[in-house]
């Protein structure tokens, strides 16, 4: 496989493959069991940046609600839009500046396009409490997002992963 950044992966991890609604669900709750164990029953704006965070937000969303507490989302394009609002971020109009931001991406291999992410979200005054993802590649994407005062909660590492398939 080719990563993001052009090197060889030996191994892919498609977040894209979630193709049903119990498997997107599934993938909610634990977002949702991440976001308690970080901020308990405080309120923060879900952000899923495109495009697989889209539907990873909406499902925690949603798994959220369920629990009692009704959180908004945010998500931003791969580029701005030539037509109607022609937004980049959609929906983050609706917030003001030292709202609370939970990030909610799928993989993270170096760190950099989340990073880049958090510029965003910062850049508009928010304030990110909680980074959350489905597998640490465990290749310097945590310690990249700690430098920057980010704690990485993650679903799996890639050796739990490895460990996993292998017994």
């Amino acid at each position: 496989f080719t990563a993001k950044s052009g090197r060889k992966i030996p191994y892919f991890i498609n977040a894209g493959e979630i193709k049903t609604g119990a498997e997107i669900a599934t993938l909610g709750e634990f977002y949702a069991r991440a976001y308690r164990e970080k901020l308990g029953d405080k309120k923060a704006v879900l952000y899923g940046p495109a495009y697989k965070g889209i539907s990873i937000a909406v499902s925690a969303a949603v798994a959220l609600s369920k629990q009692g507490l009704d959180v908004p989302f945010f998500f931003n394009r791969k580029e701005a839009k030539d037509h109607g609002t022609g937004q980049f971020v959609e929906g983050l109009g609706n917030f003001k500046p030292g709202d609370k931001v939970a990030m909610l991406e799928d993989v993270v291999t170096t760190g950099g396009s989340l990073l880049k992410a958090c510029d965003r979200v910062r850049a508009a005054g928010l304030d990110i409490v909680a980074v959350c993802c489905i597998l640490d590649r465990e290749e310097g994407g945590r310690e990249k997002l700690k430098e920057a005062g980010y704690e990485l909660h993650s679903l799996f590492t890639r050796k739990e992963l490895v460990e996993m398939a292998r017994s």
